[in-house]
């Protein structure tokens, strides 16, 4: 049975897609929903000043916003709970995405992950970086349904 399902977003079209269906199941399931967004360790290394020679007021700002867009992005989807009934919370995460994943759905006893993904071949998801990819070849006992872009 089907009590509890993980969405996680980064905003895409794509994730809005899978939200959305994720929103549809839920309310039909009886199900309640969590909303995850993580914010990529990966945006602090792009730096082409040392750290040692960078301000601290000036990463802030940084992490601030990526923060602020995170919010944006789960809210959106709460919203969209919200208005279908669909009892739902939001956890915002910091680190590497398919790794809080599947944190995040052992933690809040997901019994389905539902994502979005751009329909990347395996070669190109492997140069790449896809993170539904990573997810469904994590070693996880919890269903992944993929929704296409």
């Amino acid at each position: 049975m089907i009590s509890t399902i993980l969405v996680p977003s980064d905003g895409s079209k794509t994730a809005q897609k899978a939200a959305a269906y994720a929103v549809d199941l839920a309310k039909q399931l009886n199900a309640s929903m969590v909303v995850l967004t993580i914010i990529d360790q990966r945006s602090f290394i792009a730096q082409t000043v040392p750290v040692s020679e960078t301000a601290r007021h000036t990463i802030e700002p940084i992490e601030d916003y990526l923060r602020e867009a995170a919010e944006g992005y789960a809210g959106e989807v709460k919203k969209l709970c919200d208005k279908s009934g669909v009892p739902s919370e939001i956890s915002i995460r910091t680190g590497h995405p398919v790794e809080e994943i599947v944190k995040e759905a052992r933690k809040s006893k997901a019994d389905l992950i539902v994502m979005g993904s751009h329909g990347r071949s395996a070669l190109s998801a492997t140069v790449l970086g896809s993170v539904s990819y990573g997810v469904i070849h994590n070693d996880t006992t919890i269903p992944i349904l993929i929704v296409r872009g």
